[in-house]
C-alpha cells in the first residue's frame, strides 16, 4: 500500500476544509491521496463521513503531533478506520516546531518513543510515516516506517532524501501551487502563506542546506525563497514545478492550492500532472 495504493499525485489541505464533496470530487480527477494538515486529532469524527462517500481514495493525516497527541490515541484512530475503510487511511506524525510546543525536548526520542506505541499497537508499518526533513530524523522515518513525509522544501532535497533513504523507503513532498500568471500577483499570494514559516527553525535550517542565505530566508523571504516553494505561473508551468519533485524522486507530490477553495486549480493542473507523472 505504502506506493502503489497512494498514487503518484496527492492533495495538501487543512483538515477542517475536508467534506465528502471534496472528497470525492478529488478522487474523480484521479489524486491518489488527500493528506490532512494542521495537526487533525488520529480520531477526528468527521473523517468518517468523507471516507463513506468514496472508494478508493487514500486519507492521511499530516501530521499528528507527537506532543499534542498521545500514542494509544493514534493507535484507536488507526483501527477505527481500519475496520470500517481498510487500506485506506495512512497515520502520519511529527514532531512539530520547538516555536509552538512548550514541552518540545529531544524530538528524535519522543518520535521513536511513539513508534515503539504504534509498532505494539499493531499499526503497520507501512501505514505510518513521519515529517521528515534533516538526515537523522529522515533514517529514522526509513526504517521504522514507510518513509518520509517533508514539507515546504525544494526538489533538491527531495533528490538528497531519495539518495540518503535508496529506492524502497517511501518520499512524499508537498509542495505549493498558485495559478496565476502576473508574477508579482501570485508572489504576493504566496509571501502571504510562506512567510510565515520562516519564523520556523526546523524548516529554516533545512532551507539552508540547499543554499538559501539569512537574505533569502528573512521574514517575509526573498523572491528566490518564494519562487522556490510555492510554483506559480500558468498551470503548465505549475504542473512543472509541482512534478519537478517526481524527478527528483519522490514517490508522491501533496499539491497544496493557495486558494480558498483549492478545486478550481486541482481541476486544470489534474490531467496536465498526470501526464508527466510517469
Amino acid at each position: 500500500m505504502a506506493k502503489d495504493g497512494l498514487g503518484r499525485l496527492g492533495v495538501w489541505i487543512h483538515y477542517a476544509s475536508l467534506t465528502p464533496q471534496l472528497l470525492g470530487e478529488v478522487e474523480e480527477l484521479g489524486y491518489g491521496t488527500v493528506w490532512l494538515g494542521g495537526s487533525p486529532p488520529p480520531d477526528w469524527d468527521g473523517l468518517e463521513a468523507p471516507l463513506a462517500a468514496t472508494n478508493s481514495i487514500v486519507v492521511g493525516t499530516s501530521i499528528v503531533n507527537v506532543w499534542a497527541t498521545p500514542p494509544e490515541q493514534a493507535v484507536q484512530g488507526f483501527h477505527r478506520f481500519e475496520d470500517k475503510f481498510p487500506g485506506r487511511y495512512f497515520l502520519g506524525i511529527g514532531a512539530g516546531h520547538r516555536e509552538h510546543t512548550g514541552t518540545y525536548a529531544k524530538p528524535y526520542d519522543a518520535l521513536a518513543a511513539y513508534l515503539d506505541v504504534l509498532e505494539a499497537g499493531g499499526v503497520p508499518r507501512e501505514r505510518r510515516g513521519l515529517a521528515a526533513l534533516g538526515p537523522r530524523v529522515a533514517t529514522l522515518a526509513a526504517t521504522r516506517s514507510a518513509g518520509a513525509l517533508p514539507y515546504l522544501t525544494v526538489p533538491e532535497h527531495t533528490a538528497s532524501l531519495r539518495e540518503l533513504l535508496g529506492p524502497d523507503a517511501l518520499i512524499v513532498t508537498e509542495h505549493k501551487a498558485v495559478l496565476d500568471e502576473d508574477t508579482e500577483r501570485a508572489r504576493a499570494t504566496a509571501r502571504a502563506r510562506v512567510g510565515f514559516y520562516l519564523g520556523l527553525s526546523n524548516y529554516v535550517s533545512n532551507l539552508r542546506r540547499f543554499g538559501f542565505t539569512d537574505e533569502d530566508l528573512t521574514e517575509p523571504g526573498s523572491d528566490r525563497f518564494v519562487d522556490a516553494v510555492v510554483a506559480h505561473g500558468s498551470p503548465e508551468q505549475v504542473a512543472d514545478g509541482l512534478t519537478a519533485h517526481l524527478r527528483a524522486g519522490a514517490d508522491q507530490v501533496a499539491v497544496q492550492v493557495l486558494a480558498e477553495n483549492p478545486l478550481p486549480a486541482l481541476r486544470t493542473l489534474a490531467p496536465l500532472l498526470a501526464a508527466r507523472a510517469n
